[in-house]
C-alpha cells in the first residue's frame, strides 16, 4: 500500500489560520421569554445585513451567513485572530411560535430576532367576577 505523504511550504501559523477558517463559528446567543413573545439576541461582530440569512423552514429558524473580514490589497496577516468565517445556528421552534410575524434586525454586529408567540399561546389574565 503506497503512503501519500504531502509536504507543504506553508508556515505552521498559514496552515492554523487557513483550518481556523474552515471552522464554523457558533454565535453566542441570549433567549428572553415575555409573556407575548420570545427574542432571540446573537453576538455576530463583523456581519451585515448583506451577509446575513434568516429562515424558517418546518418550524426550524437558521441564522446563517459569513464574516468578511478584508485585508487591503498586496498585504498578508502575519498572525490573524480576526478572520473571516462562516457561521451558522439551528432552533427548532415550538409550534407556539408566530412563523409569519417572526422579524428580525442587525445593528453594530447584535441580531436581534423577535418570535411572536400565537395569540392562543400567549398567557393572558383572567379577570374574577364578584357575585
Amino acid at each position: 500500500m503506497n503512503k501519500v505523504v504531502r509536504s507543504s511550504d506553508r508556515s505552521p501559523l498559514q496552515q492554523r489560520t487557513e483550518q481556523r477558517e474552515q471552522e464554523t463559528l457558533l454565535p453566542a446567543v441570549d433567549i428572553i421569554e415575555e409573556s407575548s413573545a420570545l427574542t432571540l439576541v446573537a453576538d455576530m461582530p463583523g456581519v451585515t445585513h448583506d451577509t446575513l440569512k434568516v429562515e424558517l423552514d418546518n418550524n426550524v429558524l437558521s441564522l446563517e451567513g459569513e464574516i468578511n473580514l478584508n485585508m487591503p490589497e498586496g498585504l498578508s496577516a502575519l498572525h490573524a485572530e480576526v478572520r473571516g468565517q462562516r457561521f451558522a445556528r439551528r432552533f427548532n421552534l415550538s409550534h407556539e411560535i408566530d412563523g409569519e410575524a417572526i422579524s428580525a434586525r442587525i445593528i453594530n454586529g447584535v441580531l436581534t430576532v423577535t418570535l411572536p408567540k400565537k395569540d392562543s399561546h400567549r398567557t393572558r389574565r383572567i379577570e374574577v367576577q364578584a357575585a
